[in-house]
């Protein structure tokens, strides 16, 4: 058994974790089976020429995970042979939406049948992102995360094998390794999706852009980049507000909103003074949903398919894939602009 147990000296994976997954990788691939005794922890200390508290810390883990049972004076044996389950699936989302929702319906679809997932959700609060992944280290086949900080998490992500690390939504830059992504294009795929509406956005005077609340809603640096991008090579004035204020919505100009909740007061004002949409003033909102479609004979939408991100992530751990994609994009045209 200790032949199948390996641990590489120079990684940057800890010890225990690499003996922790090991030990599961050899369980899924039939090495170890149910009721199979485990080197001691001496015994396995020395064979591989490490500490045992970092043997005994790997065993505890296995314990907590019911992976492994000890035995009063006679050791540690193999208790359940259930991670055979191939796609035991831990997904950490920032908050869950309409457009999430789409997402992951179609993730969970893209998977086999017997794929188990577990999700969670961060809330844009790096300190948690870091205790969830760090609490689960060990206890998933795959990690699904969606890294949705402007701060650099990387170190937080480098804790997972990268082979077992998929990205959703954003990369992240200085994150190396052979991990895989379905992500945006965020710069590009903003300044593209309003280049393709360039006609439509010229019979305003400005384009404006309302982050929202950053409490609630994420919009990556790369979005502002591609705004500004675009307004300035095609001399368009325009504004960037960090939240939603009606002082700020004037007559005959366009604005890129973010927020569902920002998207329903910016609708119930313009219903109030009796501007209409697409004629009296220009809306875009961000990420389509079912109810854009249909709301005010439709919301004009830019948009990246989260149908086929979470399609395509379910594919590449279905095939045990490891790749980069950059998910498609597009702007959707409607009355309100």
């Amino acid at each position: 058994m200790k032949k199948f147990i390996i641990i590489t000296h120079n990684s940057s994976s800890p010890k225990y974790k690499q003996l922790v997954d090991n030990i599961t990788d050899n369980i899924h691939k039939g090495n170890f089976s149910k009721g199979q005794q485990l080197p001691s922890i001496a015994e396995l200390a020395l064979a591989k020429k490490t500490a045992k508290t970092t043997v005994s810390k790997a065993y505890d883990i296995l314990k907590q995970n019911g992976i492994v049972v000890s035995r009063h004076g006679k050791g540690f044996y193999i208790a359940s042979d259930a991670v055979k389950v191939k796609h035991n699936i831990f997904v950490l989302f920032d908050t869950m939406n309409a457009y999430k929702e789409t997402l992951y319906n179609a993730f969970k679809h893209a998977l086999p049948a017997d794929a188990r997932c577990s999700i969670f959700f961060h809330h844009y609060d790096a300190a948690l992102f870091e205790s969830l992944i760090k609490n689960n280290i060990g206890k998933y086949n795959y990690y699904v995360i969606m890294p949705h900080f402007e701060k650099d998490v990387s170190t937080i992500l480098k804790q997972i094998p990268a082979d077992k690390l998929l990205l959703l939504d954003k990369d992240v830059r200085k994150l190396n390794g052979n991990y895989s992504a379905v992500y945006q294009d965020f710069e590009n795929d903003v300044f593209n999706g309003l280049s393709n509406c360039i006609t439509q956005l010229k019979k305003y005077r400005s384009l404006s852009l309302m982050q929202g609340n950053k409490q609630f809603q994420y919009v990556p640096s790369e979005i502002v980049k591609g705004f500004v991008k675009f307004c300035t090579k095609n001399k368009i004035q325009y504004n960037i507000f960090k939240n939603f204020d009606e002082k700020n919505i004037q007559q005959n100009n366009a604005y890129v909103i973010f927020s569902d909740a920002d998207l329903i007061r910016f609708i119930k004002y313009c219903n109030r003074v009796k501007w209409k949409l697409g004629k009296d003033i220009g809306l875009i909102s961000y990420d389509e949903t079912p109810m854009k479609e249909l709301l005010v004979n439709g919301i004009t939408v830019l948009t990246t398919d989260f149908e086929n991100m979470g399609r395509k992530a379910g594919e590449l751990i279905k095939n045990n894939l490891h790749e980069r994609v950059a998910n498609p994009y597009k702007m959707i045209v409607r009355k309100t602009l």
